[in-house]
C-alpha cells in the first residue's frame, strides 16, 4: 500500500486536489479502481496536512446480474473505514438497453452515471468528486483521442464542471493498473464484478489490447505515451498555418 500511497499523494500534491476543509465523494463503483481508491484515501486521511471529510457514492444502474453479496461486501468495507455509503438507486440500464436499444451505450451511460453522481453530491452537501482513474486511463484516452477524434487529447487531472458546481479530482493518475491490481488482491479487497454485456467488448478495450501488442515490440511504449501527457513542455507540435 505504500507504494500506492506515495503516488496517489504526489498526485494530490502536484495539482493541489485536495484542500483544508474539502468535503470529497468517491465515486464507488465496485472495480478494483474505485476499491482501492476508497481504501487509499481513507488511509491517507490520517496523515494528509489538510483536513478532509471523505463519503462514497455508489450508482445503482439495476442490472439484475449484480451480486447482492458483493454489493454488502462493499458497504460493509466502507464501514470498517468509517466512511458513509451512499446507494444511489437509478434505472440508467433499463432506458440505455430496453427503452432506447443502444447500440453503442458507453457514451450515454457514462453522463447519466456522472449525471446522477453529481445529483447525489449537491444534495449531501455539495463537494468535489473523486474518481479512481490510474495512469493506463490517460494513456488510453489520449491514444483513443488521437485515433478517433483526430486531436492529441486526455481528461485533466482536477476540473470544475460549472453546470453542477462539483469539482473533479484524480488522485490515482501515476499508478498503473497492475499495481493496483496487485494491492487488490494482496489486501484481499471486496469487487463487485461488472455484469454489463458490454464489459470488454468497447472502444477502450481495443486500445487497451492495442497498447499492450505495441509493448510486446517497444516495452517503454506506454511509458512514452505517460511522459509526453506528463510532461507537455517536451511537446513540439505545429503551429496553425496562416491560411488554409
Amino acid at each position: 500500500m505504500q507504494k500506492i500511497l506515495s503516488a496517489m499523494r504526489r498526485a494530490i500534491q502536484n495539482y493541489a486536489m485536495i484542500e483544508d476543509g474539502d468535503k470529497i465523494y468517491i465515486g464507488l463503483s465496485g472495480g478494483k479502481d474505485s476499491v482501492l481508491l476508497l481504501n487509499a484515501l481513507a488511509a491517507y486521511r490520517r496523515f494528509s496536512p489538510e483536513h478532509f471529510t471523505l463519503e462514497a457514492v455508489t450508482i445503482d444502474m439495476d442490472l439484475k446480474e449484480t451480486s447482492t453479496e458483493e454489493m454488502q461486501a462493499l458497504s460493509e468495507n466502507c464501514r470498517a473505514l468509517d466512511v458513509p455509503h451512499h446507494i444511489v438507486k437509478t434505472d440508467i440500464a433499463e432506458i440505455i438497453f430496453d427503452a432506447r436499444k443502444e447500440s453503442n451505450p458507453c457514451s450515454l451511460c457514462a453522463k447519466m452515471r456522472r449525471g446522477a453522481l453529481n445529483s447525489k453530491i449537491n444534495e449531501l452537501g455539495g463537494g468535489k468528486l473523486a474518481l479512481g482513474h490510474n495512469a493506463d486511463d490517460v494513456a488510453e484516452t489520449m491514444l483513443m483521442s488521437l485515433l478517433y477524434e483526430g486531436r492529441f487529447s486526455c481528461f485533466s487531472p482536477t476540473a470544475y464542471m460549472d453546470k453542477t458546481g462539483v469539482a473533479l479530482i484524480r488522485p490515482f493518475i501515476y499508478i498503473e493498473e497492475c499495481d493496483i491490481k496487485s494491492a487488490v488482491e494482496r489486501l484481499s479487497l471486496p469487487i463487485v464484478h461488472n455484469p454489463c454485456p458490454m464489459n470488454h467488448v468497447t472502444k477502450r478495450e481495443y486500445v487497451k489490447d492495442l497498447i499492450k501488442t505495441i509493448c510486446k515490440d517497444i516495452p517503454f511504449a506506454k511509458d512514452r505515451i505517460l511522459g509526453a501527457i506528463y510532461h507537455p513542455e517536451r511537446n513540439n507540435l505545429w503551429d496553425k498555418p496562416s491560411q488554409d
